[in-house]
């Protein structure tokens, strides 16, 4: 393994499996980071079996947080896990700035605060010249160059004014040495299966696929960025999902891959039907609708920072009903194990 940059600690490696973009939870009164939360939150998803937690993602509100704040979480969930017992589950840092100089000091603040992989979605600000594919080419290329940390493209669309890298440029991009994977939360599996093909990637053995050795992959990472397409990700042959329903039902995603694994694909796919009907409603209602689903089923989550807004306790009564079905499964998997 390699060293993570910071204290010459070995890096954890990337393994196929569920990861979790970790939300970061706030004082309800204050809007202060809540860091007990932050650490029970990351142990409740490490023993669920999860392979891997980011901080700074999406629905981490990495832009609602000061630099500060930011190494605070990753620090935190680093330690959290370490204390658990859970040295071996890698964190993985969302680093995103507009240039790349920025990027990089990010990147290598990431690294001090104990991260040992960054997550990067295009710069976008300047829309018009960052649609360019050199453009995003020399951004990219640069940050991989300067960055202690090995970088995973983040494919959304939806973040970033509409910049949607196609399968050619993913697969050029990524034969730099320090890009080790992609997340695609553009949902497009057919993407997802042309990068996964070309850069070999490493993905969960199963008996559906006979010729399928294990392990037998470069250590490149497709992740499917949404539990909504759980399975399909593994059908495509990706090696992992990175989503953010995981906060709230993060058994039922293991399950998945467990299902998977044992060749089990009738029971996997009448499970992802479930979890994609409860994760719809986490979905929808976004970053408050998560947390909220979390609050309901586990005691903690609250609210996001303003201006994001606060569900009524009608609104809340609906994710929790919404996501009953899954929770309930969600539930007795806990119970088994």
């Amino acid at each position: 393994m390699a060293s993570n940059g910071s204290a010459g600690k070995p890096r954890n490696p990337l393994r196929p499996g569920v990861y979790a973009p970790t939300m970061t939870f706030f004082d309800p009164v204050t809007e202060d980071l809540d860091i007990p939360s932050i650490r029970r939150h990351a142990v409740r998803l490490a023993k669920a079996g999860l392979v891997g937690l980011i901080t700074m993602g999406s629905n981490g509100e990495a832009v609602h947080l000061s630099r500060a704040e930011k190494t605070l979480v990753t620090q935190n969930t680093r330690s959290a896990l370490d204390e658990a017992g859970f040295s071996d589950v890698p964190v993985i840092v969302g680093a995103s700035e507009q240039s790349i100089r920025g990027t990089v000091e990010l990147c290598r603040e990431a690294a001090d605060a104990g991260g040992e992989y960054v997550l990067l979605i295009p710069p976008s600000y300047y829309r018009a010249a960052m649609g360019s594919e050199e453009a995003l080419y020399e951004y990219f290329t640069g940050v991989a160059d300067g960055s202690p940390l090995p970088l995973i493209l983040y494919n959304y669309p939806g973040a970033v004014a509409g910049i949607d890298m196609d399968s050619d440029f993913l697969i050029r991009i990524s034969q730099h040495p320090n890009i080790v994977g992609t997340k695609f939360t553009c949902a497009n599996t057919g993407k997802l299966t042309r990068v996964a093909r070309a850069m070999n990637t490493l993905t969960p053995p199963t008996p559906l696929l006979a010729s399928q050795e294990a392990g037998s992959g470069a250590p490149y990472m497709a992740f499917g960025g949404m539990a909504d397409f759980a399975l399909q990700t593994l059908l495509s042959g990706g090696s992992a999902i990175l989503a953010g329903g995981a906060n709230v039902m993060p058994r039922v995603c293991v399950e998945i891959f467990n299902l998977w694994s044992q060749g089990k694909l009738t029971e996997a796919a009448e499970l992802q039907r479930v979890l994609s009907t409860g994760d719809w409603v986490l979905t929808k209602a976004a970053i408050p609708g998560t947390k909220s689903g979390i609050q309901s089923y586990f005691g903690y989550g609250g609210f996001p920072r303003k201006p994001l807004g606060r569900l009524s306790e009608e609104q809340m009564e609906r994710v929790k009903e919404g996501i009953k079905e899954v929770m309930e499964v969600e539930m007795r998997l806990k119970d088994v194990r």
